[in-house]
């Protein structure tokens, strides 16, 4: 199977998303205030990612590629990443993580396969075919199945 560890790294990324959504839930609980939870968990990893940089000497030099980047693309992704952390944490306490993961995923696979479909945001055009349909309706069904 081609890109078989980029796919099994998806899944590592899919089980990343459920644990720090779980324990950032617990700490917003606990807070009493998801806002400041997912402001937490943001910096953390806002922190951890200038360290990454400012150790990684062979990222310096896309520094000076900083000035042609339209700057919608420097806040845009920021403020979506923002709106669906803070959303995660308020919805996962009141509905439960497994819920709130299986309609998250239904919201992803259909938005990815129009996406996808019609080439949004630069990315690769993947035809939706009825195969694709037929696969999208399956895995939202799985996981509407497991809710019931």
């Amino acid at each position: 199977m081609e890109n078989l560890h980029l796919m099994v790294a998806a899944f590592g990324v899919g089980i990343l998303i459920v644990l720090q959504g779980s324990l950032n839930a617990q700490l917003g609980v606990r807070l009493d205030n998801a806002l400041v939870a997912s402001s937490l968990s943001l910096l953390v990893s806002a922190s951890l990612a200038i360290l990454v940089l400012l150790l990684a000497k062979e990222n310096m030099a896309i520094l000076e590629k900083i000035q042609t980047i339209p700057l919608y693309l420097f806040f845009l992704g920021g403020v979506l990443s923002f709106l669906a952390i803070a959303s995660f944490y308020y919805v996962i306490p009141r509905i439960g993580i497994s819920t709130t993961v299986a309609f998250g995923l239904s919201g992803q696979l259909i938005f990815a396969g129009l996406a996808s479909h019609y080439g949004w945001f630069g990315l690769p055009i993947e035809p939706i075919t009825f195969k694709r349909i037929m696969g999208i309706s399956l895995m939202i069904v799985s996981v509407l199945l497991i809710k019931s």
